[in-house]
């Protein structure tokens, strides 16, 4: 998901990190987790004087004459950013200063534009900023983002509660009937003014320096959480000295768990982390029960250790915070106050979905458990089967019933045919053509950068990608803008540069890395995200790209897997790494039968973090809960079976705690009912359907935040989404 643009108008809803894309349809094999240890609490920035120094040769007070406006990587040093920021932030103050200082009447062009216009210098090192602290950041990093939180936070409060400045949108939305906006200019115009209402606009001033307080308490204690995960998800490893212990697993990561362990000063051994890279595959195919058990206990108990990196109390501090803050902004609940803005609108029409999912998905894993369980005695087993049992015995039991082998299947999916085949998909979808170019800055030596043009040989945007897990990365997989597309006040057609960040495991020595299907699906995934910035054709940046409600953010991305699994696609790139073979029809008929195995444990495991994500935020924040006894509750309430975590417990939870999905977190099924609707429509009439890509693109992928989603789908399909073909191919409803 990407973050917003920082202009001066949309400060409030600045986002510090780029949320993950999690696949609500599979297990989240996107979801590697943070690499770079956390930066020391008392890591402290050099004094005002030394980054006043340090604006001398600052990148970001120049013009960037790079290609393309591409960011000067080589160029930009971590000192850059606290001068950056600071002289971008004196800046923005100034600009807004003089606006509600203005003495010419308000006008839509005069203020609401101007405002989409401000905080130039602030969009482009906060751009640029946000992007390496997820995906290439190191402690001295990690103690700007401390500091500069705060101040951000505090720019946003003092934008949206000056009187001033609501005065001039107040005026000019009191006579939007007589202004003959056009619908994009109408839609801007309600966003802000119902941006400073919910930003405190209608407070009074002790109220106000309430929100500030509460505003500031969220930014300090969202970075702490997140950097509570980082630390705990590094700081453990598997050291594992005897051979023998490694049996069921495969060459290939019996060879990348040495090397993790020779960097980790475990020479001659191998080491298992809490990495999904490392500890997916390891509870999939080692043998040994009792290390298994280890690693799933680690992983699912990070933040809940009672130590330094100890979650707990900050996530029920951060729950009851935003409930406090919502009840001033006079909403019950922090999930009233969320769901407004979304497209399900309240929390009543979000568990009307759930309650139509959660039964039978619930039903679908106990039935899973019961046939696992079965197979164990049946091989002569002497134990119960239980949660780190899981992944396992799901692979045993794939192999069984649809002679499916994941590990015969990746040589199909290397990382390199797998990016071809997006190419092709885009390429018959939507004309775009890519060319790689080696001449571009990049942050890192991992990234690769792709000029894309389209039939005319027009540039459409830069796209820019980084596969490889390591340190310094966040994890999980994502999309993001160093730029967006819009259009300047000059009448300037900005084109966008968009970046797709993925955690896949490195390739050791010469060797391909080859992918799992739900790895390889994933890039489909992400670069739906990438197509919905890269086409995006709007105005004004705050509605450009996937500036669109979080609920029907994923749908693009969601609706991209589909194309995926066609025999058409599978055919140009599900080629051999070594005999170039293309993959045999007869395992494609084995991956698309399989398609719903063990669907009933993915969606519980979703719908139980989706749930209690909700059960955090629909609360009065009356008090500080014991965050333990408050998740066990609520998981009981549920009928969660034990054999089955949810996909995030409460002190990992990053999404909604040191993320941008609080109380939003049900948003990835909720879109994917718009994208089982929406590749229905490419069925019925054609999966490269040239007039369905067209509306695709028109009603979709190029409009951003122009016009209501509902709308804007309807214009699309002819008709709602049908929540019927999200049930179906999950194999809950017949």
């Amino acid at each position: 998901m990407k973050k917003l643009t920082i202009t001066l108008a949309v400060l409030s809803a600045l986002s510090l990190t780029a949320c993950n894309n999690d696949k609500a349809s599979e297990k989240p094999v996107s979801e590697v987790e943070k690499q770079e240890q956390a930066a020391p609490e008392q890591a402290q920035l050099e004094s005002s004087s030394e980054a006043t120094a340090n604006s001398e040769g600052n990148p970001f007070f120049e013009e960037w004459d790079t290609p393309y406006g591409m960011p000067p990587f080589d160029r930009i040093k971590t000192e850059h950013f606290k001068p950056a920021f600071e002289k971008a932030i004196a800046e923005a103050r100034s600009e807004m200063d003089a606006l509600a200082n203005s003495s010419e009447a308000p006008t839509f062009e005069n203020t609401i534009e101007n405002m989409e216009y401000g905080g130039a210098l602030l969009t482009k090192v906060a751009n640029v900023f946000f992007n390496l602290t997820g995906a290439n950041t190191n402690p001295d990093m990690q103690a700007v983002a401390k500091e500069v939180g705060p101040m951000l936070s505090a720019l946003g409060d003092d934008f949206n509660l000056n009187p001033d400045l609501f005065s001039r949108v107040a005026a000019i939305y009191d006579q939007k009937e007589s202004l003959n906006l056009r619908p994009d200019q109408e839609r801007l115009l309600e966003d802000r003014y119902k941006g400073f209402v919910r930003g405190g606009a209608k407070l009074n001033e002790e109220q106000k320096e309430q929100l500030r307080e509460y505003n500031k308490q969220l930014t300090e204690l969202s970075i702490k959480f997140g950097d509570n995960v980082l630390a705990e998800t590094n700081d453990w490893e598997l050291v594992i000295d005897k051979k023998e212990d490694l049996a069921g697993l495969s060459d290939a990561f019996i060879e990348a768990a040495a090397d993790v362990a020779k960097k980790r000063g475990h020479e001659g051994k191998w080491v298992i982390t809490t990495h999904r890279s490392s500890k997916d595959p390891f509870l999939v195919n080692s043998t040994n029960r009792e290390l298994k058990e280890k690693v799933y206990y680690a992983y699912t108990h990070r933040g809940d250790n009672d130590n330094a990196n100890d979650n707990k109390e900050i996530a029920a501090k951060i729950a009851q915070l935003r409930a406090k803050k919502a009840q001033l902004l006079g909403y019950a609940t922090h999930a009233d106050f969320i769901l407004e803005e979304r497209v399900a609108k309240n929390a009543d029409n979000v568990y009307k979905l759930l309650n139509q999912i959660w039964p039978a998905a619930l039903k679908q894993a106990k039935n899973e458990v019961a046939e696992m369980q079965k197979m164990i005695e049946e091989e002569g087993g002497d134990f119960t089967f239980q949660a780190s049992d899981w992944r396992h015995y799901a692979e045993k039991i794939r192999k069984a019933k649809y002679d499916l082998d994941e590990e015969a299947t990746k040589p199909y999916f290397s990382l390199e045919a797998t990016l071809q085949g997006v190419f092709y998909m885009a390429n018959r979808l939507y004309g775009m053509n890519f060319k790689e170019r080696f001449d571009l800055p990049k942050y890192h030596d991992d990234v690769r950068t792709f000029e894309i043009t389209d039939n005319e040989g027009e540039l459409i945007g830069i796209y820019i990608t980084d596969h490889y897990v390591r340190d310094g990365k966040r994890g999980g997989a994502w999309m993001n803008s160093y730029r967006k597309q819009y259009v300047t006040q000059d009448g300037e057609f900005v084109k966008p540069i968009i970046v797709n960040v993925l955690n896949y495991p490195r390739p050791v020595g010469d060797e391909s890395t080859l992918l799992t299907f739900d790895q390889a699906s994933t890039l489909f995934h992400e670069f739906g995200h990438a197509a919905h910035g890269l086409l995006s054709d709007g105005v004004y940046p705050s509605q450009t790209g996937t500036s669109v409600p979080r609920d029907f953010v994923e749908f693009p991305s969601q609706v991209h897997e589909n194309w995926m699994t066609e025999p058409e696609v599978l055919a140009q790139f599900a080629k051999h790494y070594k005999t170039g073979e293309v993959i045999p029809q007869e395992m494609v008929d084995k991956i698309q039968a399989a398609s719903q195995h063990n669907q009933g444990f993915a969606t519980t495991e979703y719908m139980a973090a989706t749930l209690l994500d909700l059960a955090w935020h629909t609360q009065d924040g009356s008090e500080v809960v014991d965050a333990d006894e408050f998740e066990s509750k609520v998981l009981g309430d549920l009928g969660l079976i034990p054999e089955i975590a949810p996909r995030y417990r409460t002190t990992y939870f990053s999404h909604i705690f040191s993320g941008g999905y609080s109380a939003g977190y049900y948003s990835y099924i909720w879109s994917d009912i718009f994208g089982a609707d929406a590749y229905q429509a490419f069925r019925e009439n054609g999966i490269f359907d040239k007039e369905t890509a067209g509306k695709f693109v028109e009603f979709i992928l190029s409009t951003g935040g122009t016009d209501d989603p509902l709308e804007l789908y309807k214009q699309f399909r002819g008709k709602e989404a049908d929540p019927k073909y999200l049930l179906k191919s999950r194999g809950l409803i017949d």
